[in-house]
C-alpha cells in the first residue's frame, strides 16, 4: 500500500482526461509547475461517458488531502451534469461546454461551425493521431467499409481542431476524411479554453 500523500497547503490537484495529456504536459511540464499534482484517467472513458464521475471521483478524492485547490480538465463529456454533482461535492472546477471540440474550438465558435453545417464530425489532434484505435476499427470499418454510409450517410465535412501545427498529423487527418468520404477542413485552434483554465489552476 502507498504511503498517503504528504499535507501541503499551497498544492493543486489536477484530474484530466488521457486525451489532453500531450496539451497538459507541455503547459505543466515546467519547474515552476512542480506544485501541480495531475492525474490523467483513461481517454477511453468517453466510449463509456457515465464512467466519467466515479473516475474523476476516486481520483479527487485521492488527491484532496495533499491540495488546497482541485481543478478538473473534462468537459462536461456525455455524463449528463453528473461529473458537476461530483465537483460541487469537492468544491473542484472544470473546462468549460460540452466536450473538448468546444473547449479547443471556443464555445461561440464551436456553436457556429455546427449552425453552418451540422453534418460535421470532429477530429482534435489527438483523435487524429488515435483515429484507427478510437474510430476506424471500433465501428469495424477497417473489417466491414461498406458500413461506412449507415454510420457516416449523414455527415458531409470531417473539421480537424488543430492544437499544434503538424504536417503529418494535416495528412493522417487528410486520410481520415478521405475513409469516411467527407470533404475535409483544417482550422488552427491552439488550446483554445484549456490555455485560460490551466493558467488559472496553475496560478
Amino acid at each position: 500500500m502507498s504511503a498517503p500523500l504528504a499535507e501541503k497547503p499551497g498544492r493543486v490537484g489536477l484530474v484530466a482526461c488521457g486525451a489532453l495529456a500531450r496539451e497538459i504536459r507541455a503547459f505543466t511540464g515546467q519547474p515552476a509547475m512542480a506544485h501541480v499534482e495531475t492525474r490523467f484517467l483513461p481517454a477511453k472513458l468517453h466510449n463509456t461517458p457515465s464512467a466519467i464521475p466515479a473516475a474523476v471521483d476516486a481520483a479527487l478524492t485521492a488527491l484532496s488531502p495533499a491540495c488546497a485547490r482541485l481543478f478538473v480538465a473534462y468537459a462536461d463529456c456525455g455524463t449528463a451534469g453528473g461529473l458537476d454533482k461530483v465537483l460541487s461535492k469537492h468544491g473542484a472546477s472544470r473546462l468549460p461546454g460540452a466536450h473538448c471540440y468546444a473547449v479547443f474550438a471556443g464555445l461561440d465558435a464551436f456553436d457556429t461551425l455546427q449552425d453552418d453545417e451540422p453534418g460535421t464530425f470532429y477530429l482534435t489532434d489527438y483523435l487524429a493521431r488515435q483515429f484507427d484505435t478510437l474510430v476506424f476499427g471500433p465501428l469495424g470499418l477497417d473489417r466491414h467499409p461498406e458500413l461506412r454510409d449507415a454510420y457516416f450517410g449523414n455527415y458531409t465535412r470531417l473539421v480537424h481542431l488543430v492544437q499544434s501545427p503538424d504536417p503529418g498529423l494535416d495528412a493522417r487527418a487528410r486520410d481520415a476524411a478521405r475513409r469516411l468520404g467527407l470533404r475535409y477542413e483544417r482550422i488552427e485552434t491552439g488550446y483554445g479554453a484549456l490555455t485560460p483554465f490551466l493558467a488559472e489552476a496553475t496560478a
